[in-house]
């Protein structure tokens, strides 16, 4: 039986890429599954909510109450994939509340599966969240996205070493219409005739990748 996916898009640190990862994910599964289910965990704007308010709700993981909300939807076996926007503000606390709760152990129980997108960036801040994880995290479900819009060049060895998603760089103009809170993914590929347009290409390659992944991870969770 096929367990339910859980993707937790995170990093300890700003301007990242995060939610434009989330974005491209949550798209990307809405289009595939007809459905997904987002958590938008950010403090500052623009976060998730703004872009994908149809499918994403808010939580928060300051108190014992919100916690709880959140991870009883998190670790639902309802077949829904979720995805989760975790503001670089929540990074430490929400992982240790997921080790001291057991939350991969009960994830498995239940027949969920997280997954862990952790955006790679070339700072100090970055790499100690990575080694944090690689201590707690199961290779197979630990997976380091490199945006090359942030992280300029090679990963360094110690990132690539496990699971990699790649998310290619676009130009600034492109970066700009796509930050736009009314822009989307599947929309731009549906309406745009041009199909050799550099965006409409990035999207397509993007998607690609996922579902690339996606198909990876079927397998591991069957």
């Amino acid at each position: 039986m096929t367990a339910t996916p859980v993707y937790i898009v995170c990093s300890p640190r700003p301007q990242a890429g995060k939610t434009l990862v989330a974005r491209l994910l949550s798209e990307f599964l809405l289009l595939k599954d007809g459905k997904v289910v987002a958590f938008d965990i950010n403090l500052k704007e623009p976060s998730l909510l703004d872009y994908l308010p149809a499918i994403t709700e808010t939580a928060e993981i300051d108190g014992t109450y919100g916690k709880m909300q959140l991870m009883d939807r998190v670790i639902l076996d309802d077949r829904v994939a979720k995805v989760l926007d975790l503001g670089f503000h929540a990074f430490d606390e929400f992982f240790k509340m997921s080790d001291e709760i057991g939350f991969l152990k009960e994830a498995a129980r239940r027949n969920v599966h997280p997954i862990i997108l952790f955006l790679a960036s070339p700072d100090r801040v970055s790499a100690r969240g990575h080694d944090m994880l690689r201590q707690h995290i199961p290779p197979s479900q630990l997976i380091v996205v490199d945006n090359e819009y942030v992280v300029r060049g090679e990963l360094p060895l110690a990132w690539a070493r496990g699971r990699l998603l790649s998310i290619g760089a676009l130009p600034t103009f492109l970066k700009t219409y796509i930050d736009r809170q009314n822009f989307s993914f599947t929309d731009y590929l549906r309406q745009e005739k041009d199909s050799s347009t550099e965006l409409h290409e990035w999207i397509r390659k993007s998607y690609l990748s996922l579902r690339d992944l996606d198909q990876q991870l079927v397998l591991q969770r069957s």
